[in-house]
């Protein structure tokens, strides 16, 4: 949100008091809080104590900082202390003491080689120093606790910029509260590009842009993002050898929270919430892919998927027709033409329409799904259904979810529905633990039957006005929460039955800590080559926000696909980290297109199997270190300037750079970053210099530019 109006002034409707003194400062042991280390606390008042009556009056904003691994310092900000029981996203911790020194105008606390500096009795002032260096800060009046007075009568104001307990008239008199927010806002170093935020379609560079982290159903061509994150990684190219150009920001915050990006103020990032109170931490590191990686391992880590996860998948699509004779011909067809595949998927209409989900296979399209998944198994196949969270009052399952208690609710207490996507669906609530246990034994069910895996699909448009969830949450912070419960649900149940080493969902959307539950694809693209970017640009901000592993519907949900577009979509998605033929009224095997296109999907299909010792090392060695399999490169490339806003191409790995092709033409081009660099398909080998070079070639749909780093 933007509170201000120019640089100086506040908009009418706000009343905006920010910290402008910090006046007292105090060390927390560690035993004596809830925190994960010993903590920094200093107190800021909302205006300057120059005597004994300035002390009267005046809001102040307390500040806790602590650290919860080296680098990582979190800080806390809180006016009124408040439980509004919005859950905070869980945090892995490790030991660490950090250093704490209070002297007569500067309190400090370091973890690792960072350490934030607070002013004291002077004008506000936080600075983040990594290895010596500023690397942001929070200046003076940056901070903010803001009443919001719309529709509000303001009531009197007792001194300058203060509203006593932000209480104001109202009618005849009685007092109403004010609609309150946090604000922080820190600084960004001249030069510094800023990434992340989860899935974003836009700009890969988020400076200037207005960012709300709020989870929703949007397709991949709009401003609105399946997996919105609460983070960015910010920095600039460093010369080799330079330390702390790249940081993160991440705000421990699951409601929803508003970020101006170089734009409110034009040299800082400005991020705010409602409530009384504001968390974030600032992870430092040498280079884009430490501060990842420490954001990862904060979150929870990643997990390697099974290996035969990384092969092709081929989906019945979704509004087509499809009944086991069709799914035994398509997958016939494929082995008929020597394309290697490795999982099928049957997409919403196994179950009955009208009646998703009732976690039942449509007898009449499917009169012996045990044994059809026994026959899909004997064709060495794995097997995934698509399943969602949402209970339709068709679906017999609806009258029992309801009668036990198992749906998010309305204040009033009936169930609460509506008929976007299914008529009166309801929402599987599974802060429930009963819920969550019944929602499991369903899919036991259909495990018990062979089904290998799930797509765990929706879990975007989640209620949070007039909602009840069962641990009494705040609706608001359960919003973008509601995936992780989700997905952890459906994982967790996959771990027990199929055991740790071959547990995999495919979601489609995420929050923070996600990433622990394997893999997420990119959701509703269209059939178009503007929309094969568009989609790129999502996952690679997708994957600079602490994920590891990425998949998209090759060939585009929406729509028809031309042959072109499916053919130069196949090359892009067999060079993916997940790969999967997925469409909604158009069935996604290649003879369907021309005949070129099954030697495109056969031959792409085979370099993926032969890539997949260098492809599952990478895998591994990506997951161990917290950092993306496919990865934007800048991530791979820091110190070379070009990189920095490269969104067309990728490295798979840290040796495999990708363009795919994004015309009809086979009209591409592409950066190469300084090296020796072997051509993949070709055998073509380029000795590129050290200030990189723009390549401008075509390829038939055999070809992409594919290159090998044989030597930096």
């Amino acid at each position: 949100m933007k509170f201000s109006n120019g640089y100086w002034l506040g908009r009418d409707e706000y009343i905006i008091n920010s910290p402008v003194e910090v006046f007292d400062a105090q060390k927390l042991a560690q035993s004596d809080t809830d925190l994960p280390s010993d903590a920094l606390q200093v107190f800021g008042s909302y205006q300057r104590i120059n005597s004994r009556s300035d002390m009267l009056d005046v809001g102040n904003s307390t500040i806790t900082v602590s650290t919860p691994a080296p680098d990582i310092i979190g800080v806390q900000i809180t006016h009124f202390d408040h439980d509004d029981k919005t859950p905070l996203y869980a945090l892995t911790t490790q030991t660490t003491t950090p250093q704490i020194a209070i002297d007569e105008d500067v309190a400090t606390l370091k973890s690792g080689e960072l350490e934030i500096a607070v002013s004291l009795h002077t004008a506000f002032n936080l600075d983040f120093n990594y290895r010596g260096k500023r690397i942001t800060g929070s200046e003076y009046k940056a901070q903010a606790s803001i009443d919001d007075l719309t529709g509000h009568e303001l009531g009197k104001v007792m001194h300058p910029n203060t509203v006593i307990g932000a209480q104001h008239l109202g009618p005849q008199g009685s007092v109403q509260r004010a609609d309150h927010y946090m604000r922080e806002q820190l600084s960004l170093l001249p030069g510094t590009n800023v990434y992340g935020f989860g899935e974003r379609f836009g700009a890969f560079v988020k400076n200037g842009q207005s960012i709300d982290t709020i989870n929703m159903d949007g397709g991949t061509g709009s401003e609105q993002s399946y997996k919105a994150m609460p983070f960015y990684l910010a920095g600039k190219p460093c010369v080799a050898g330079q330390a702390g150009a790249y940081y993160g920001v991440f705000v421990n915050e699951s409601q929803p929270t508003s970020f101006e990006v170089a734009n409110e103020v034009v040299d800082r990032v400005s991020f705010s919430t409602r409530g009384e109170s504001l968390e974030y931490y600032i992870i430092a590191g040498d280079s884009p892919k430490a501060v990842v990686g420490k954001f990862n391992k904060l979150t929870g880590g990643s997990v390697l998927p099974p290996e035969w996860t990384f092969g092709l998948w081929l989906s019945t699509s979704f509004t087509t027709d499809y009944s086991e004779d069709t799914v035994m011909k398509f997958i016939d067809g494929m082995f008929e033409r020597d394309i290697p595949l490795s999982v099928f998927h049957f997409d919403c209409f196994w179950m009955k329409g009208f009646e998703w989900c009732n976690f039942e296979w449509d007898k009449e399209q499917f009169p012996d799904p045990a044994g059809l998944m026994q026959r899909l198994h004997d064709k060495g196949l794995k097997v995934c259904v698509w399943i969602n969270p949402y209970i339709s009052q068709k679906s017999p399952l609806f009258k029992i979810g309801k009668e036990k208690g198992y749906f998010i609710k309305q204040t009033d207490g009936n169930v609460w529905q509506w008929d976007l996507w299914q008529p009166g669906l309801a929402y599987i609530d599974f802060t429930n633990p009963a819920a969550v246990a019944w929602y499991q034994g369903l899919l036991r069910n259909l495990l018990d039957m062979g089904v290998d895996c799930f797509k765990t699909d929706f879990g975007e448009r989640i209620p949070m006005h007039d909602a009840v969830y069962h641990n009494g949450n705040n609706p608001a912070g359960e919003h973008n929460y509601y995936t992780h419960r989700y997905n952890e649900a459906v994982y967790s149940l996959l771990k027990e039955v199929r055991g740790e080493d071959d547990a995999v969902v495919f979601a489609r959307s995420a929050t923070v800590g996600g990433q622990q539950f394997p893999v997420h694809w990119g959701g509703d693209n269209l059939s178009q080559f503007h929309s094969m970017a568009d989609t790129l640009r999502g996952g690679l901000s997708f994957l600079s926000s602490g994920f590891t592993f990425w998949s998209h519907d090759i060939g585009g949900f929406e729509e028809n696909a031309s042959p072109a577009i499916y053919k130069r979509w196949t090359q892009f998605g067999l060079l993916s980290s997940h790969s999967r033929y997925h469409g909604n009224i158009q069935y996604r095997v290649p003879w369907l297109f021309d005949e070129e296109a099954v030697e495109v999907t056969r031959k792409f299909s085979k370099l993926k199997m032969d890539l997949m010792p260098y492809i599952y090392g990478q895998a591994k060695a990506s997951v161990e270190a917290g950092i993306p399999l496919q990865r934007p490169m800048f991530m791979e490339f820091p110190a070379d300037a070009n990189t920095a806003t490269l969104d067309r191409q990728y490295m798979l790995g840290a040796e495999i750079l990708v363009a795919p092709v994004m015309t009809e033409s086979g009209e591409v081009d592409y950066y190469l970053p300084a090296g020796k660099w072997e051509h993949v398909l070709d055998g073509r080998v380029l000795e590129i210099g050290e200030n990189g070079q723009w390549q401008a070639e075509t390829y038939d749909f055999l070809s992409l530019p594919i290159w090998r780093l044989i030597k930096a």
